[in-house]
Protein backbone atom coordinates (compact mmCIF):
# COMPACT_ATOMS: atom_id res chain seq x y z
CA UNK A 1 0.00 0.00 0.00
CA UNK A 2 1.52 3.69 -0.89
CA UNK A 3 0.63 5.88 2.44
CA UNK A 4 1.34 9.70 2.12
CA UNK A 5 2.04 11.48 5.31
CA UNK A 6 1.58 15.59 4.93
CA UNK A 7 2.59 17.99 7.98
CA UNK A 8 4.78 21.46 8.29
CA UNK A 9 6.94 19.61 10.19
CA UNK A 10 8.50 16.16 9.96
CA UNK A 11 7.51 13.70 11.47
CA UNK A 12 5.49 15.52 14.52
CA UNK A 13 2.44 13.46 14.93
CA UNK A 14 2.76 11.09 12.94
CA UNK A 15 6.48 9.21 13.80
CA UNK A 16 5.71 6.30 15.27
CA UNK A 17 2.47 5.35 12.96
CA UNK A 18 4.78 6.04 9.78
CA UNK A 19 7.39 4.09 11.69
CA UNK A 20 5.23 1.03 12.22
CA UNK A 21 3.96 1.72 8.72
CA UNK A 22 7.47 1.43 6.93
CA UNK A 23 8.39 -1.37 8.89
CA UNK A 24 6.25 -3.29 6.29
CA UNK A 25 8.16 -4.25 2.93
CA UNK A 26 4.46 -4.24 1.59
CA UNK A 27 3.87 -0.54 2.33
CA UNK A 28 5.56 2.55 0.86
CA UNK A 29 5.85 5.49 2.99
CA UNK A 30 6.67 9.03 1.40
CA UNK A 31 6.11 12.33 4.24
CA UNK A 32 5.67 15.24 2.57
CA UNK A 33 6.89 18.33 5.31
CA UNK A 34 8.27 21.67 5.40
CA UNK A 35 10.74 21.18 8.37
CA UNK A 36 12.93 17.94 8.32
CA UNK A 37 13.52 17.23 11.89
CA UNK A 38 14.76 13.59 11.57
CA UNK A 39 14.99 10.08 10.19
CA UNK A 40 12.42 7.18 9.86
CA UNK A 41 14.28 4.02 8.08
CA UNK A 42 12.15 3.32 4.70
CA UNK A 43 10.28 6.56 4.74
CA UNK A 44 10.70 8.82 1.61
CA UNK A 45 10.82 12.28 2.48
CA UNK A 46 9.63 14.96 0.09
CA UNK A 47 11.05 18.59 1.50
CA UNK A 48 9.15 22.05 0.54
CA UNK A 49 10.06 25.49 0.80
CA UNK A 50 7.40 28.61 0.62
CA UNK A 51 8.31 30.58 -1.87
CA UNK A 52 5.71 33.27 -1.22
CA UNK A 53 4.99 35.54 1.59
CA UNK A 54 1.50 36.79 2.69
CA UNK A 55 0.94 39.79 0.94
CA UNK A 56 1.73 43.43 3.04
CA UNK A 57 -1.94 44.35 1.80
CA UNK A 58 -3.51 41.82 2.58
CA UNK A 59 -7.16 41.71 4.43
CA UNK A 60 -6.54 41.54 8.65
CA UNK A 61 -9.23 38.61 8.07
CA UNK A 62 -7.88 36.81 5.25
CA UNK A 63 -3.97 36.66 6.65
CA UNK A 64 -3.64 32.96 8.32
CA UNK A 65 -5.90 32.11 5.23
CA UNK A 66 -3.62 33.78 2.83
CA UNK A 67 -0.87 31.81 5.07
CA UNK A 68 -2.74 28.36 4.36
CA UNK A 69 -2.56 28.75 1.00
CA UNK A 70 0.98 29.57 0.52
CA UNK A 71 1.39 26.46 2.48
CA UNK A 72 -1.35 24.19 0.50
CA UNK A 73 -0.18 25.73 -3.14
CA UNK A 74 3.68 24.06 -2.02
CA UNK A 75 2.61 20.87 -0.19
CA UNK A 76 0.02 20.26 -3.56
CA UNK A 77 3.14 21.02 -5.89
CA UNK A 78 5.31 19.12 -4.12
CA UNK A 79 2.02 16.17 -4.55
CA UNK A 80 1.53 16.85 -8.39
CA UNK A 81 5.68 16.33 -8.71
CA UNK A 82 5.09 12.75 -6.96
CA UNK A 83 1.72 12.05 -9.22
CA UNK A 84 4.13 12.89 -12.00
CA UNK A 85 6.67 10.57 -11.09
CA UNK A 86 4.72 7.37 -10.97
CA UNK A 87 3.45 7.85 -7.19
CA UNK A 88 -0.53 7.43 -6.47
CA UNK A 89 -1.03 6.71 -2.45
CA UNK A 90 -3.50 4.67 -1.82
CA UNK A 91 -4.53 7.11 1.30
CA UNK A 92 -3.32 10.31 2.26
CA UNK A 93 -2.84 10.92 5.93
CA UNK A 94 -2.29 14.92 6.55
CA UNK A 95 -2.18 17.76 9.32
CA UNK A 96 -5.07 20.13 9.01
CA UNK A 97 -3.90 23.37 11.15
CA UNK A 98 -1.90 25.42 8.45
CA UNK A 99 -3.74 24.36 5.11
CA UNK A 100 -1.22 21.63 4.31
CA UNK A 101 -4.04 19.04 2.97
CA UNK A 102 -6.58 21.84 1.61
CA UNK A 103 -5.92 21.21 -2.19
CA UNK A 104 -4.78 17.63 -1.99
CA UNK A 105 -8.09 16.36 -3.43
CA UNK A 106 -6.98 18.79 -6.61
CA UNK A 107 -3.80 16.71 -7.00
CA UNK A 108 -5.66 12.95 -5.92
CA UNK A 109 -9.54 13.32 -6.64
CA UNK A 110 -10.06 9.79 -6.24
CA UNK A 111 -7.91 8.96 -3.22
CA UNK A 112 -8.84 8.73 0.24
CA UNK A 113 -8.26 11.65 2.66
CA UNK A 114 -7.74 11.61 6.84
CA UNK A 115 -7.45 14.82 8.32
CA UNK A 116 -5.76 14.81 11.64
CA UNK A 117 -8.17 17.71 13.45
CA UNK A 118 -6.27 19.40 16.30
CA UNK A 119 -8.61 23.00 17.39
CA UNK A 120 -12.03 24.65 15.98
CA UNK A 121 -11.20 28.46 17.86
CA UNK A 122 -14.25 30.04 17.87
CA UNK A 123 -14.43 33.79 19.76
CA UNK A 124 -16.99 32.20 22.30
CA UNK A 125 -14.66 29.23 22.76
CA UNK A 126 -13.71 27.49 26.34
CA UNK A 127 -10.32 29.81 26.13
CA UNK A 128 -11.86 33.10 26.49
CA UNK A 129 -14.61 32.25 28.74
CA UNK A 130 -12.13 30.58 31.03
CA UNK A 131 -10.17 33.78 31.25
CA UNK A 132 -12.83 36.74 31.02
CA UNK A 133 -11.65 37.81 27.50
CA UNK A 134 -13.55 40.17 25.65
CA UNK A 135 -13.26 40.00 21.83
CA UNK A 136 -14.64 42.85 20.05
CA UNK A 137 -16.22 42.64 16.41
CA UNK A 138 -12.77 42.96 14.54
CA UNK A 139 -11.51 39.86 16.47
CA UNK A 140 -14.65 37.70 15.89
CA UNK A 141 -14.19 38.51 12.05
CA UNK A 142 -10.26 36.85 12.51
CA UNK A 143 -11.53 33.92 14.57
CA UNK A 144 -14.41 33.44 12.38
CA UNK A 145 -12.15 33.33 9.31
CA UNK A 146 -9.15 31.62 11.24
CA UNK A 147 -11.10 28.23 10.76
CA UNK A 148 -11.52 28.82 6.43
CA UNK A 149 -9.09 25.90 5.65
CA UNK A 150 -10.22 23.29 8.61
CA UNK A 151 -13.86 23.81 7.22
CA UNK A 152 -12.17 23.27 3.28
CA UNK A 153 -10.07 20.51 5.10
CA UNK A 154 -13.19 19.05 6.81
CA UNK A 155 -15.78 19.14 3.77
CA UNK A 156 -12.79 17.63 1.79
CA UNK A 157 -11.55 14.80 3.73
CA UNK A 158 -13.42 11.39 3.76
CA UNK A 159 -12.42 11.15 7.39
CA UNK A 160 -11.08 12.60 10.22
CA UNK A 161 -9.33 12.06 13.49
CA UNK A 162 -8.71 13.61 17.08
CA UNK A 163 -6.51 13.13 20.02
CA UNK A 164 -9.00 13.18 22.62
CA UNK A 165 -13.73 13.42 22.75
CA UNK A 166 -12.90 17.40 24.29
CA UNK A 167 -10.99 18.33 21.49
CA UNK A 168 -14.05 16.54 18.55
CA UNK A 169 -16.68 18.68 20.46
CA UNK A 170 -15.12 21.80 19.75
CA UNK A 171 -15.54 21.14 16.06
CA UNK A 172 -19.23 21.55 14.81
CA UNK A 173 -21.65 19.07 15.22
CA UNK A 174 -22.09 18.48 11.14
CA UNK A 175 -18.86 16.80 11.25
CA UNK A 176 -18.54 14.94 14.06
CA UNK A 177 -19.53 12.04 11.96
CA UNK A 178 -16.63 12.02 10.28
CA UNK A 179 -14.06 12.28 13.08
CA UNK A 180 -13.00 9.91 15.14
CA UNK A 181 -11.00 9.88 18.46
CA UNK A 182 -8.02 7.78 18.57
CA UNK A 183 -5.15 8.94 20.67
CA UNK A 184 -1.65 9.62 19.46
CA UNK A 185 -0.21 6.59 21.97
CA UNK A 186 2.86 7.32 24.63
CA UNK A 187 6.21 4.99 24.64
CA UNK A 188 5.14 3.55 28.00
CA UNK A 189 8.35 1.68 27.27
CA UNK A 190 10.53 5.06 27.27
CA UNK A 191 8.62 6.41 29.87
CA UNK A 192 8.81 4.29 32.66
CA UNK A 193 9.73 4.88 36.05
CA UNK A 194 13.45 4.76 37.54
CA UNK A 195 14.10 4.99 40.90
CA UNK A 196 18.24 4.56 39.55
CA UNK A 197 17.55 8.16 37.30
CA UNK A 198 19.80 11.03 37.86
CA UNK A 199 19.19 14.45 36.69
CA UNK A 200 22.14 16.68 36.36
CA UNK A 201 21.98 21.12 35.76
CA UNK A 202 25.93 20.91 34.88
CA UNK A 203 25.84 24.65 35.03
CA UNK A 204 25.34 24.33 38.45
CA UNK A 205 27.35 20.92 39.10
CA UNK A 206 24.22 20.04 40.85
CA UNK A 207 23.11 16.39 40.48
CA UNK A 208 19.47 15.63 42.14
CA UNK A 209 17.83 11.93 42.03
CA UNK A 210 14.71 10.76 43.58
CA UNK A 211 15.62 11.03 46.91
CA UNK A 212 15.37 14.70 46.62
CA UNK A 213 12.40 16.98 46.85
CA UNK A 214 12.00 17.99 43.34
CA UNK A 215 9.18 19.91 41.77
CA UNK A 216 8.78 19.60 38.15
CA UNK A 217 7.41 21.33 35.30
CA UNK A 218 7.63 20.90 31.64
CA UNK A 219 6.18 22.26 28.36
CA UNK A 220 7.18 23.01 25.33
CA UNK A 221 7.13 27.02 26.03
CA UNK A 222 6.49 29.04 28.84
CA UNK A 223 3.37 30.53 28.07
CA UNK A 224 -0.17 31.81 29.89
CA UNK A 225 -2.31 28.67 28.06
CA UNK A 226 0.16 26.29 30.09
CA UNK A 227 0.02 28.22 33.11
CA UNK A 228 3.27 29.43 33.35
CA UNK A 229 2.35 32.56 35.17
CA UNK A 230 0.32 30.58 37.67
CA UNK A 231 2.75 28.21 38.38
CA UNK A 232 5.85 30.80 39.40
CA UNK A 233 3.58 32.61 41.63
CA UNK A 234 3.32 28.80 43.49
CA UNK A 235 6.75 28.66 43.40
CA UNK A 236 7.44 32.07 45.61
CA UNK A 237 5.13 30.94 47.55
CA UNK A 238 6.39 26.86 47.68
CA UNK A 239 9.89 27.84 48.18
CA UNK A 240 9.60 30.31 51.39
CA UNK A 241 7.93 27.27 53.13
CA UNK A 242 10.06 24.63 52.09
CA UNK A 243 13.77 24.79 52.70
CA UNK A 244 14.81 21.52 50.82
CA UNK A 245 12.33 22.17 47.93
CA UNK A 246 14.21 22.40 44.24
CA UNK A 247 11.95 23.30 41.09
CA UNK A 248 13.55 22.35 37.54
CA UNK A 249 11.22 24.36 34.73
CA UNK A 250 11.79 22.66 31.07
CA UNK A 251 10.28 24.79 28.29
CA UNK A 252 11.28 27.18 25.61
CA UNK A 253 11.17 31.16 26.66
CA UNK A 254 8.31 31.48 23.83
CA UNK A 255 4.88 31.53 22.92
CA UNK A 256 3.13 28.66 20.69
CA UNK A 257 -0.37 29.07 22.02
CA UNK A 258 -2.56 31.79 23.18
CA UNK A 259 -1.10 35.68 22.97
CA UNK A 260 2.06 36.63 24.30
CA UNK A 261 2.96 40.12 25.77
CA UNK A 262 4.67 42.62 23.69
CA UNK A 263 8.52 42.93 24.08
CA UNK A 264 8.04 40.25 26.65
CA UNK A 265 8.29 37.02 27.92
CA UNK A 266 6.20 35.74 30.93
CA UNK A 267 9.47 34.22 32.19
CA UNK A 268 11.47 37.61 32.61
CA UNK A 269 7.84 38.70 33.80
CA UNK A 270 7.51 36.87 36.75
CA UNK A 271 11.49 37.06 37.39
CA UNK A 272 11.11 40.76 37.98
CA UNK A 273 7.64 40.73 39.48
CA UNK A 274 8.26 38.06 41.71
CA UNK A 275 10.80 37.11 44.58
CA UNK A 276 12.22 33.76 43.29
CA UNK A 277 15.54 31.89 44.33
CA UNK A 278 17.17 31.13 41.82
CA UNK A 279 19.61 29.35 43.64
CA UNK A 280 16.51 26.78 43.84
CA UNK A 281 14.86 27.28 40.46
CA UNK A 282 16.33 25.80 37.55
CA UNK A 283 15.40 26.70 34.24
CA UNK A 284 16.54 23.78 32.01
CA UNK A 285 15.31 25.40 28.40
CA UNK A 286 14.06 23.27 25.71
CA UNK A 287 14.94 19.18 26.94
CA UNK A 288 15.02 16.01 24.09
CA UNK A 289 12.77 13.62 25.06
CA UNK A 290 15.23 11.33 26.82
CA UNK A 291 16.71 14.11 29.12
CA UNK A 292 12.96 15.18 29.44
CA UNK A 293 12.21 11.48 30.75
CA UNK A 294 14.78 11.56 33.06
CA UNK A 295 13.61 14.71 34.56
CA UNK A 296 10.38 12.80 35.18
CA UNK A 297 11.68 9.77 36.93
CA UNK A 298 13.48 12.13 39.22
CA UNK A 299 10.25 14.27 40.00
CA UNK A 300 8.34 14.26 43.48
CA UNK A 301 5.84 16.30 42.07
CA UNK A 302 5.70 17.53 38.16
CA UNK A 303 2.84 20.43 37.58
CA UNK A 304 0.60 20.64 34.85
CA UNK A 305 -1.68 23.57 34.20
CA UNK A 306 -3.46 24.42 31.37
CA UNK A 307 -6.45 26.34 29.71
CA UNK A 308 -9.14 24.52 28.13
CA UNK A 309 -7.48 23.57 25.04
CA UNK A 310 -5.32 20.82 23.66
CA UNK A 311 -3.58 18.35 26.34
CA UNK A 312 -0.02 18.13 26.44
CA UNK A 313 1.92 14.75 25.54
CA UNK A 314 3.65 16.31 28.39
CA UNK A 315 1.06 15.29 31.43
CA UNK A 316 0.43 11.67 29.71
CA UNK A 317 4.28 10.87 29.68
CA UNK A 318 4.76 12.18 33.39
CA UNK A 319 1.72 9.85 33.95
CA UNK A 320 3.16 6.93 32.74
CA UNK A 321 6.98 7.98 34.15
CA UNK A 322 4.21 6.92 37.49
CA UNK A 323 4.54 11.24 38.37
CA UNK A 324 2.65 12.44 41.22
CA UNK A 325 0.98 14.77 39.01
CA UNK A 326 -1.00 17.94 40.28
CA UNK A 327 -2.89 19.29 37.18
CA UNK A 328 -5.40 22.09 36.55
CA UNK A 329 -9.04 20.98 36.85
CA UNK A 330 -9.73 21.95 32.98
CA UNK A 331 -11.51 19.63 30.70
CA UNK A 332 -8.77 17.69 28.70
CA UNK A 333 -7.01 16.79 31.83
CA UNK A 334 -10.31 15.64 33.34
CA UNK A 335 -10.54 13.44 30.57
CA UNK A 336 -7.89 11.75 31.79
CA UNK A 337 -7.10 12.46 35.72
CA UNK A 338 -9.59 11.29 38.63
CA UNK A 339 -8.86 13.41 41.72
CA UNK A 340 -7.03 11.35 44.59
CA UNK A 341 -6.93 8.31 42.16
CA UNK A 342 -4.34 8.84 39.53
CA UNK A 343 -3.64 12.46 40.42
CA UNK A 344 -4.55 15.28 42.43
CA UNK A 345 -6.92 18.44 40.67
CA UNK A 346 -6.72 21.81 41.15
CA UNK A 347 -8.25 25.11 40.43
CA UNK A 348 -5.76 26.50 37.73
CA UNK A 349 -6.07 30.17 39.43
CA UNK A 350 -5.84 29.18 42.88
CA UNK A 351 -2.41 29.52 44.01
CA UNK A 352 -2.99 28.41 47.70
CA UNK A 353 -4.48 25.44 46.81
CA UNK A 354 -1.91 24.72 44.16
CA UNK A 355 1.16 25.11 46.84
CA UNK A 356 -1.43 22.91 49.48
CA UNK A 357 -2.08 20.20 46.91
CA UNK A 358 2.05 20.07 46.36
CA UNK A 359 3.12 20.28 49.86
CA UNK A 360 0.30 17.64 50.31
CA UNK A 361 2.32 15.20 47.71
CA UNK A 362 5.36 16.21 49.18
CA UNK A 363 4.84 14.99 52.44
CA UNK A 364 2.55 12.24 51.97
CA UNK A 365 5.12 10.08 49.58
CA UNK A 366 3.86 6.75 50.81
CA UNK A 367 0.00 7.81 50.36
CA UNK A 368 0.78 9.34 46.67
CA UNK A 369 2.66 6.15 45.92
CA UNK A 370 -0.95 4.49 44.98
CA UNK A 371 -1.77 7.72 43.16
CA UNK A 372 1.70 7.02 41.48
CA UNK A 373 0.68 3.60 40.22
CA UNK A 374 -2.16 4.56 39.25
CA UNK A 375 -0.96 6.85 36.85
CA UNK A 376 0.87 4.88 34.89
CA UNK A 377 -1.47 2.34 34.92
CA UNK A 378 -4.37 4.42 33.39
CA UNK A 379 -1.43 5.33 30.45
CA UNK A 380 -1.07 1.26 30.28
CA UNK A 381 -4.36 0.78 29.35
CA UNK A 382 -5.86 4.02 27.19
CA UNK A 383 -2.95 5.31 25.80
CA UNK A 384 -0.40 2.46 25.26
CA UNK A 385 1.54 3.45 21.83
CA UNK A 386 1.49 -0.17 20.44
CA UNK A 387 -2.28 -0.40 20.70
CA UNK A 388 -2.97 3.01 19.77
CA UNK A 389 -0.80 2.95 16.59
CA UNK A 390 -2.97 -0.78 15.99
CA UNK A 391 -6.39 1.19 16.01
CA UNK A 392 -5.01 4.02 13.86
CA UNK A 393 -4.02 1.85 11.03
CA UNK A 394 -7.34 -0.11 11.51
CA UNK A 395 -8.73 2.76 11.10
CA UNK A 396 -6.64 3.81 8.41
CA UNK A 397 -7.72 0.72 6.85
CA UNK A 398 -11.43 1.04 7.34
CA UNK A 399 -11.54 4.84 5.55
CA UNK A 400 -9.30 2.49 2.43
CA UNK A 401 -12.09 0.57 2.26
CA UNK A 402 -15.14 2.12 2.24
CA UNK A 403 -13.46 3.68 -0.75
Amino acid sequence: MNILFVHRSFPAQFQYLSLVLANNPKNNVVFIAEEDCGEIPNVKKVIYKLDKEISKDCHPCLVRYEQSIIIAQAVADAALKLKNEGFKPDVIYGFSAWGSTMFLKDVFPDVPLISYCEWFGFADGPESKFDGRVFDEKDREKIRCGNSNLLIDLYSCDAAITPTQWQKQQFPKEFHDKIRVIHDGIDVITCKPDAEAKFLIPEKNLELTIKDEVVTYGTRALELYRGFPQFMQTVEKLLKKRPNTQVIVAGDDVTCYGSGLENETYKNLALKELDIDLERVHFVGKLNFLDYIKLLQISSVHVYLTYPYILSWSMLNAMSTGCCVVASNTPPVGEVIQDNYNGLLVDFFNINQIVEKIEYALDNQDKVLQIRNNARQTVLDKYELKKLVLQQISFLMEVVAKN
